[in-house]
């Protein structure tokens, strides 16, 4: 994740959480729902019952959802592993910034099963889905046209499919073809 030139102020965990929620109005179990723990974590986290999460995934999530990085939780590991950077991701943050939403008021145009698998996309642990139908339901919610969203989804399958072996060069016929299908098909 890129680092931002922000002075960090040095506050609590629990507080700077139970503060977001507050200011956003958000409902501790929606919040959970968003981050992947259950309600009773989160009241824990905030009543300080327990001590402040230190797992990594816990903290981008919830840094995800608060729109800041995980380094301004004093908790946060940075990993050793280099984060990779997606051109979707990308290119959803900035139509959330463009609507001027914020990734809460994006969560809650989906279904509550599918916003922990969006805070993971837009954190950049997974990446950008094959089906294209939570394709739409995204490219919908963002108002992008179709034509963009398809043309990301095929770079993406034809990554999928050389990564899964096929010679794309090879069988250039056979996946033209198909892509063809797909553009008459949307």
């Amino acid at each position: 994740m890129k680092s931002k030139n922000k002075t960090i102020v040095k506050e609590k965990s629990s507080e700077k959480v139970s503060k977001f929620l507050e200011k956003n109005a958000l409902h501790k179990k929606d919040f959970a729902e968003m981050i992947g723990v259950t309600l009773s974590y989160v009241y824990n986290l905030i009543d300080e019952t327990i001590p402040f999460s230190t797992r990594g995934t816990t903290l981008e999530r919830i840094a995800t959802v608060m729109e800041i990085e995980p380094e301004e939780f004093e908790e946060y590991k940075i990993p050793q592993e280099p984060i990779l950077t997606d051109e979707f991701v990308e290119f959803i943050k900035e139509k959330i910034k463009d609507k001027k939403m914020s990734v809460v008021t994006f969560l809650k145009a989906f279904p509550r099963k599918k916003r922990l698998e969006i805070v993971d996309i837009l954190r950049g642990n997974l990446p950008m889905p094959i089906d294209f139908k939570e394709l739409t339901m995204l490219s919908q919610v963002l108002e992008i046209d179709k034509q963009d969203i398809y043309d990301m989804w095929e770079k993406r399958m034809r990554q999928v499919l050389e990564t899964n072996g096929m010679n794309i060069n090879a069988n250039a016929t056979l996946v033209n073809t198909m892509f063809d299908c797909v553009k008459k098909a949307i």
